[in-house]
């Protein structure tokens, strides 16, 4: 029995094994080769994804076709186009793996069971959810108040590790630079 999701999961609140069982019984594996899309602009969004290894990103494409990198994701993280996924609306941005990548997918019907079914469960997602909210604000803080460079250091201290794994291009993106611009910050 794979231990990750049990362990992310007890960073918030304790599952007995029969527990655990349920929960997992609600979730079903993947795994994507870098480049594949987990979700395409304008399709349905049927799940939430929680990454056991790999990296992704979630893009907005806009009307002139440019690209915006919304977040990155790897490991113990969760990602989806969580507004297509709640409101059961087509999605306005694509997951797109940076390396390949093994997920455990949960449906909106399997989310809704597990919250119901389980207060534990409801309580682990309302923490999570809180946390997402916190980084969100944090994120769009940051891009109303600091300039390039300090945006740039921000991600090093808090990601270290993520900053090693995605490509410079797409860093720079992320960050709103060009990548001569990235460049000059090293």
């Amino acid at each position: 029995m794979d231990q990750r999701l049990r362990n992310h999961i007890e960073k918030i609140v304790l599952l007995n094994d029969d527990e655990y069982e349920f929960v997992l019984s609600h979730f079903t594996a993947k795994k994507f080769k870098k480049h594949q899309f987990l979700i395409q602009e304008g399709e349905s969004v049927k799940h939430n994804f929680f990454i056991l290894s790999g990296l992704l990103k979630l893009v907005y494409t806009d009307d002139t076709a440019k690209e915006h990198i919304v977040s990155f994701a790897m490991e113990d993280w969760w990602e989806s186009d969580f507004l297509a996924y709640y409101t059961q609306t087509l999605s306005t941005m694509s997951l797109i793996c940076l390396e390949d990548t093994e997920v455990l997918c949960l449906t909106l019907e399997n989310y809704r069971n597990l919250c119901d079914r389980m207060e534990k469960m409801e309580k682990f997602f309302l923490e999570k959810a809180n946390f997402g909210f916190l980084g969100a604000q944090r994120r769009i803080v940051s891009l109303l108040t600091s300039n390039a460079k300090q945006r740039y250091e921000q991600l090093l201290k808090q990601y270290p590790s993520l900053v090693q794994r995605v490509p410079k291009s797409q860093l720079a993106a992320f960050l709103g630079v060009s990548r001569e611009t990235l460049s000059r910050f090293n």
